[in-house]
């Protein structure tokens, strides 16, 4: 069975909300986080997102020709997953819309042979997703920033019990912490 991993760049007071006062930092050079990150989404063969988030991701990356990250190619290659109730026509190679039930939608997916699907952005798909219990691993980068406000990953999630796989300090001041639900 495949895991639903949920990533997400966050602060260390749990914000992921990618507002500017933090995030515009983010995306400074580290050598390091560029190659965690590039090995999640080789270990990744699904990308799971809800609409919103989708159409800027297609909008952004599907055309691109010019990236030498290894992201373009990787998301034109892996299955997409959009959550929504309102695109008939996703535009974008390899892109399944799931408009059924979540959980029901959730399971199937997970059941098909294949590596880890990757959530990522769409914090409100990522709140129902935890809600359902529908969460096998969270991979969080945490950046050293404590922005007070914003949307939280587990705001109004119900309690959830961690444990931890992995953890990873990056010269940059970013660490990735890996949890497991239990």
């Amino acid at each position: 069975m495949r895991d639903l991993v949920i990533t997400q760049n966050i602060t260390v007071d749990g914000v992921v909300e990618a507002t500017e006062d933090w995030f515009a930092s983010a995306g400074e050079i580290d050598p390091d986080v560029d190659a965690a990150l590039a090995r999640q989404r080789d270990d990744s063969d699904g990308f799971l997102v809800g609409r919103e988030t989708f159409v800027g991701m297609r909008d952004f990356w599907g055309p691109k020709t010019d990236d030498t990250t290894g992201v373009t190619a990787h998301l034109n290659s892996v299955a997409k997953y959009v959550v929504s109730q309102t695109i008939a026509d996703p535009a974008w190679s390899n892109t399944e819309v799931l408009s059924g039930p979540l959980t029901d939608d959730i399971i199937r997916i997970k059941e098909q042979p294949g590596g880890d699907i990757v959530c990522t952005g769409s914090i409100g798909l990522c709140h129902d997703l935890i809600a359902l219990g529908l969460v096998d691993e969270f991979r969080l980068f945490v950046y050293p920033f404590a922005r007070g406000s914003g949307r939280r990953l587990f705001d109004g999630t119900p309690p959830r019990r961690l444990r931890l796989e992995e953890s990873v300090a990056f010269p940059s001041g970013v660490t990735l912490v890996r949890y497991r639900a239990v």
